[in-house]
């Protein structure tokens, strides 16, 4: 089935000559990331250079995906804004709610029970407002989106931060919160700041174990988790077009581990070869018409370092396979150092458990891979030391991987098929664990090893490798062991060696399944109701805007140190079932940032009564008495998931503002849209000086206007005053929605909703 085929027959009848146009005004030549930006600029902004890292834009995006966990908060924002239909084709795929325990059969009824009043008002929305809905099981939203919805020169968003991973089909698509999905799905133009050209250039091609998860994995050992924030990151070359489309999936999936706004590869005949293999024989003949529209100008590619701010080049051929960890995806291990490596930082070197899948690594080749691995243990004679897990990304691929064999090659060396679900990746795994503190190994083919998020233990060692790494490791179950040149001794006492692993990239049957799991919008007459009762779902109630006087003698919440994901700031896990009620959910806010005052964790200074309270406690505390509370952080704080509840249960308990080194860049886009102040130290010394008894107050709101930095005022306990600057990348626009209260309030205001 092709989707929306009428809106993509339309979008490549223009494409072609927007993208002319835009070359004509600029009068240069265009890379990928450029032709599709400025082919999708919104009325609201004219045909214009814009300067990279600084102007805002409008878009004007093709589609707008959600997943269950965060299209909750999304729906309901959009619930509110009075339009009866979607102005843009949408989607809500029901992926993060389904907890791996046993395996997918007994797991999936455990679910579909337990969340039975979620999903029908997913789905109950989802037909009222003609957005098209895949149930549970059908799979992750991003595998589902590559398969389904993804094409080349597109452009959409969605509200997962992994919605890059549609790069992968030339797409330059972005992970936001709901309240940007609801602009889009309004009708509104979509707002971003023109993100900066990271260009990476592939020489050479994949050999042996290498794969092409180890390509983001030293891409992110180079750029750090925050070097990419701001950009698109661009791939390009002779090594680009010698991977598949699914593998270039994986790679721009954990783009957003290195921060950045995207990533993305031009058309090529991989990309063709996997739209006919999905069924979408019509969209990749229109690509084959427009080809040289959906790749970079040939100028940019052989001088990069015009065109590009930042160019890194990596030659495929000497490439090592990665491991990467513990506690934070961008510490980048070759193989060859990892045992060292282990070894000198006293990792926990015996592997407990792997995990392979994901939205990251589940696709036909990643499995086919994994299970090269998987037979030669079985012929070999090896026994699996540690436990093993397996998760499709769809019900496409389960379905064909069964057919094929390729699941029996994991049963059959002990490992346990998962349902089409986010599972441990997210949180979601209730884990066979003697102590859920004692320090311990496992490895993924995810994207994420945040401390706690697998399992909850912040002691859980999680190291990310591609599939048949982890494969391999599972089945040594030694983090010491080295499956490119290590060998290893059978049940029959032999000693063997693994082979390279060998992957096929498209199924030679062709994809099949019985239900994908998909349900169509229906025509009318569906009715939305939320039990008032309910402590999983809540009806919104509009923002009350912010004050000068709130912005007074404000009390420090938290002063969090050292990294502060959203993980941190609003856990998965056992919390996702509180994602649709915001009152309940606040009471996971900040629990898991580190007090720098104190270095423990939801253990927090309340000035007023003296005593030290859990954070959500505090805040509530504060909030009762109608005394406003702000918020200190370091750097890159907010790094990691889009969900806009990191910045909705901090407004919601009355915080005012977040003052910090630096943001990651959905979480400071969700922040503005929420109607708090995003403010950053102009001397980032100046955290230190904050003090956990101070009064804190905002010096400026009254004249808040673009490019004009604010103040702060800090008023010791001791009686002692210091003051110092602090800066803001606030708009107009962006100033309209801290008036208002937040910007669904502007938008409701804009549809004329009371």
């Amino acid at each position: 089935m092709i989707f929306d085929l009428k809106m993509i027959r339309e979008f490549y009848k223009n494409y072609p000559a927007r993208v002319d146009a835009a070359k004509a005004k600029l009068k240069r030549p265009l890379t990928l990331s450029e032709k599709i930006l400025y082919a999708h600029l919104h009325p609201d902004s004219p045909l214009q250079e814009y300067k990279r890292g600084s102007d805002y834009v409008f878009f004007q995006v093709d589609r707008v995906a959600m997943q269950d966990a965060t299209a909750q908060m999304a729906l309901l924002q959009f619930m509110t804004c009075g339009r009866k239909k979607v102005a843009v084709p949408s989607t809500v795929h029901c992926d993060h709610l389904i907890t791996a325990e046993v395996g997918a059969a007994k797991d999936m009824v455990v679910a579909l029970d337990k969340n039975k009043e979620v999903f029908d008002f997913l789905s109950s929305v989802s037909q009222k407002y003609g957005i098209g809905f895949w149930k549970p099981g059908a799979g992750i939203i991003h595998q589902i989106v590559l398969e389904n919805y993804a094409f080349p020169g597109g452009m959409m968003i969605g509200t997962d931060s992994h919605t890059v991973n549609a790069g992968g089909a030339g797409m330059v698509a972005i992970g936001v919160g709901g309240a940007d999905a609801v602009d889009a799905m309004s009708g509104m133009g979509w707002e971003l700041q023109m993100p900066k050209l990271i260009g990476v250039k592939l020489t050479g091609k994949l050999r042996g174990w290498a794969s092409p998860k180890d390509v983001i994995l030293k891409v992110a050992g180079i750029l750090t988790v925050k070097g990419g924030t701001g950009a698109i990151v661009e791939y390009f070359g002779p090594g680009a077009t010698s991977m598949s489309a699914t593998g270039k999936g994986t790679i721009c999936n954990m783009g957003a581990e290195i921060g950045a706004t995207t990533s993305t590869f031009g058309y090529d005949k991989s990309m063709f070869r996997y739209l006919k293999a999905t069924g979408r024989n019509k969209v990749a003949a229109m690509c084959n018409k427009v080809a040289s529209y959906l790749t970079g100008d040939a100028e940019c590619y052989a001088n990069p370092e015009k065109y590009f701010d930042q160019v890194i080049e990596i030659d495929l051929s000497k490439l090592e396979p990665h491991i990467n960890g513990p506690f934070t995806p961008d510490l980048a291990w070759p193989l060859s150092k990892f045992a060292a490596a282990v070894k000198k930082n006293k990792y926990p070197a015996q592997l407990e458990v792997g995990l392979i899948g994901s939205c990251t690594n589940s696709s036909y080749e990643d499995l086919t891979r994994a299970a090269s691995i998987a037979r030669q243990a079985k012929e070999k004679n090896l026994e699996v030391k540690a436990e093993f897990t397996i998760t499709p990304g769809s019900e496409l691929i389960r379905y064909t991987a069964q057919r094929d064999g390729i699941l029996s090659d994991f049963s059959e060396i002990g490992g346990v098929v998962l349902a089409n679900a986010c599972g441990p990746c997210i949180g979601q795994w209730s884990r066979h664990m003697d102590d859920m503190k004692r320090p311990n190994s496992i490895m993924t083919s995810f994207n994420r090893n945040f401390t706690g998020r697998n399992d909850g233990n912040p002691n859980t060692h999680a190291f990310v490798a591609s599939p048949e790494i982890v494969t391999a490791f599972a089945i040594a179950g030694d983090l010491t062991f080295n499956p490119k040149k290590g060998t290893l001794v059978n049940r029959k006492g032999e000693t063997v060696k693994l082979d390279p692993p060998k992957g096929i990239e498209l199924p030679k049957a062709g994809f099949a399944v019985e239900d994908a799991g998909y349900i169509a919008p229906a025509k009318g007459g569906v009715k939305i109701l939320v039990d008032k009762k309910s402590d999983r779902l809540q009806l919104l109630k509009p923002f009350v805007p912010i004050t000068n006087g709130e912005l007074q003698n404000m009390r420090v919440l938290i002063k969090a140190k050292g990294k502060c994901t959203t993980d941190h700031i609003s856990m998965a896990g056992p919390w996702l079932k509180y994602r649709g009620h915001l009152e309940n959910i606040s009471n996971n806010c900040y629990i898991g940032a580190t007090n720098a005052f104190n270095d423990e964790r939801n253990k927090v200074f309340n000035a007023e009564n003296g005593q030290y309270m859990e954070v959500p406690a505090s805040a509530r505390a504060y909030q009762k008495k109608g005394i406003g509370t702000i918020i200190f952080g370091e750097e890159n704080l907010g790094e990691g998931s889009s969900r806009e509840h990191a910045a909705m249960e901090p407004r919601y308990l009355g915080v005012k503002a977040v003052v910090v080194k630096s943001f990651a860049r959905i979480h400071q886009t969700n922040l503005k849209k929420q109607g708090m102040l995003a403010l950053t130290f102009a001397n980032p010394a100046d955290y230190d000086k904050v003090r956990q008894d101070d009064k804190v107050s905002i010096l400026g709101f009254e004249k808040f206007a673009p490019g004009k930095p604010l103040q702060i005022r800090l008023d010791h306990a001791d009686g002692t005053t210091e003051t110092f600057d602090v800066l803001h990348s606030y708009n107009e626009q962006q100033i309209d929605w801290v008036r208002a209260g937040s910007a669904l309030n502007k938008i409701r205001t804009e549809m004329g909703v009371k």
